[in-house]
């Protein structure tokens, strides 16, 4: 047995090692990519003023609430590409009892919109309709609800639902959120010329910050300030909004899980196949060698020589 543990030793670790090489070039093209399967709900919480037709100016600040839902539809996705249906509505909520969304009769809704689109699974960016939307549907331009995996200090391209086209998110700094280390994105946008409601025009103003955690391009926190106003320069909307509370703390244990995940198989499967493997390999050797120098200082037999007879 200790004669045949050497070469195992040293099969064993070639093996690891050989393990270890493929998981650093394989794995990270494996995990870091968007999975098909997602199905989240973020919530945000704000103020809103809108234009009051009776007097022509805009009414008192309410609460309102935005519910975004997002689901990636499996079926029309690919190992490349994920194709996403969103859905999001905002509604005033002075009692704090209002329903996440009501139906286009009820005054308390603000706006609801309905999006789809399909993105890079690596590179988070927007990819042509192509064979994965229906003729018709909206292309979309840079980043629309993640930023990429191991994302960059630099502006990215992110797209704006309301102006139709892709907009500078810059890159502000590093803030930290509940612990959590976090890339400051700011996007502005000034009276840029829109639909401000269903054939009406008139110009749209929008502050929007995004917090990204860069190892996962998770959106931890986003906020966004806006303003439209008719051509006639009456502003019809004042609005500011932001994560809850409890939003970021789930985006942010969300976030964290993710990174002990990448990091466990991305740095410590890769690490412990490499230190395992030289481990291996060195006491291989060292068995191998112990047995050859056993081998040649075995016992020395001396022959006894016979006096000669007289």
């Amino acid at each position: 047995m200790r004669k045949s543990l050497g070469p195992i030793l040293l099969g064993l670790g070639t093996f690891l090692l050989v393990f270890a090489v493929l998981a650093v070039m394989w794995i990270p093209g494996v995990v870091k990519k968007t999975p098909v399967d997602v199905n989240s709900t973020t919530n945000l919480s704000g103020e809103a003023q809108r234009l009051d037709a009776s007097t022509g100016e805009l009414g008192t600040p309410v609460p309102i609430t935005v519910q975004s839902i997002t689901q990636a539809d499996s079926e029309k996705s690919n190992d490349d590409v994920v194709v996403f249906v969103n859905g999001s509505c905002v509604v005033e909520n002075a009692d704090g009892q209002t329903p996440p969304c009501v139906d286009g009769e009820d005054p308390r809704l603000v706006s609801a919109s309905e999006d789809t689109f399909a993105t890079d699974r690596v590179t988070a960016r927007s990819v042509p309709n192509g064979d994965f939307l229906p003729a018709g549907t909206v292309q979309h331009e840079g980043l629309v609800n993640k930023w990429p995996f191991d994302a960059e200090k630099k502006t990215y391209a992110f797209w704006d639902g309301t102006v139709g086209a892709a907009v500078d998110a810059v890159y502000q700094g590093t803030e930290d959120i509940n612990g959590l280390e976090t890339y400051h994105y700011r996007v502005n946008v000034d009276e840029a010329p829109v639909e401000v409601a269903k054939g009406v025009d008139g110009t749209y103003t929008n502050e929007v910050n995004v917090w990204v955690e860069p190892k996962t391009g998770s959106i931890i926190k986003q906020s966004q300030d806006q303003q439209r106003f008719l051509d006639s320069g009456a502003q019809v909307l004042n609005l500011q909004a932001e994560y809850t509370d409890e939003e970021v703390e789930q985006t942010v244990s969300d976030a964290e899980s993710s990174k002990r995940q990448l990091s466990l198989l991305t740095t410590w499967v890769p690490l412990v196949g490499f230190i395992a493997g030289a481990i291996c390999i060195i006491a291989g050797i060292l068995l191998l060698l112990r047995g050859r120098r056993k081998n040649n200082s075995g016992p020395a037999h001396v022959q006894k020589s016979k006096a000669p007879v007289a």
